[in-house]
């Protein structure tokens, strides 16, 4: 492989890097259009990773193009660097998400979530006062619980519902506490319950309370950020791939240029 030859290879596989970087920044954002705000806990890492990606083969762009080595060696040291870097988080993903499912609701085709049944590092987060506090108010005015009315007019279309696992844990009482539905977004608090589970106690119709303070909530929160972290461990793993490939190509052709840029010199 001539000196030129190798220059044009280098360039096209920096190319295709910061094209793939581009694709992980278009990621970022389809996550942040189909959550709202409550929900965007990994769209700005992502972007972020993106515009890394994309600076980085910037780099080795300009390298290629001026035909400077340090900046080639640059580029493929920064690259290594994020390869090692989404792997330990895609590994750490897939560890904190291998816990926690969702309960049968007896009568009811949605489940219900256990904030106890969840990696410690969820737990932790989600009681944490300051983030709760934020999440909290965010959800309140996200109004989903008071929309269930609306979308489900009767009990019948209520049980039959698939609720997400923020609108069974924020919006109703567990199960067991056995409050009487009057419809989607009111229960018979008259009832008392033979449960112990504190979140009886802290359900209220209020729309600015409803379950907001239960551990059924911050269940149902731990169960998306779990989906979340899923997909996006899921998509980290097809990136680490294709970066891996775009990272060994690159080594060999600049192993290939330095070798014949020797070979030019020492004639």
């Amino acid at each position: 492989m001539n000196i030129g030859t190798g220059i044009a290879y280098e360039s096209c596989i920096v190319i295709l890097g910061q094209i793939l970087a581009l694709l992980v920044v278009g990621f970022g954002f389809w996550m942040s259009t189909h959550n709202d705000e409550c929900r965007r806990s990994l769209t700005i890492p992502v972007i972020a990773l993106g515009g890394v990606i994309f600076l980085i083969s910037l780099v080795g762009f300009l390298g290629a193009w001026k035909n400077i080595s340090c900046l080639l060696w640059t580029y493929l040291i920064m690259l290594f660097v994020v390869l090692v870097a989404i792997m330990v988080f895609t590994v750490l993903a897939f560890i904190i998400t291998n816990t926690g499912t969702g309960h049968v609701v007896p009568g009811a085709r949605y489940k219900e979530y256990r904030l106890q049944d969840y990696s410690s590092w969820f737990v932790k987060q989600l009681n944490d006062t300051e983030k709760w506090t934020h999440l909290r108010s965010c959800l309140v005015k996200s109004d989903d619980c008071n929309n269930l009315s609306k979308r489900y007019k009767t009990l019948k279309q209520y049980k039959l519902a698939e609720l997400t696992p923020m609108e069974s844990g924020c919006c109703c009482p567990p199960a067991e506490c056995g409050y009487p539905a009057l419809n989607a977004s009111y229960f018979d608090l008259s009832y008392h319950p033979v449960s112990t589970n504190i979140d009886c106690k802290l359900y209220k119709n209020a729309r600015s309370v409803k379950c907001y303070d239960c551990d059924s909530c911050k269940a149902g929160v731990a169960q998306y950020m779990k989906t979340e972290w899923r997909v996006v461990a899921i998509f980290n793993v097809i990136l680490f791939v294709i970066l891996s490939f775009v990272y060994f190509v690159g080594c060999c052709a600049r192993r290939n240029a330095g070798g014949s840029d020797a070979k030019g010199r020492g004639r």
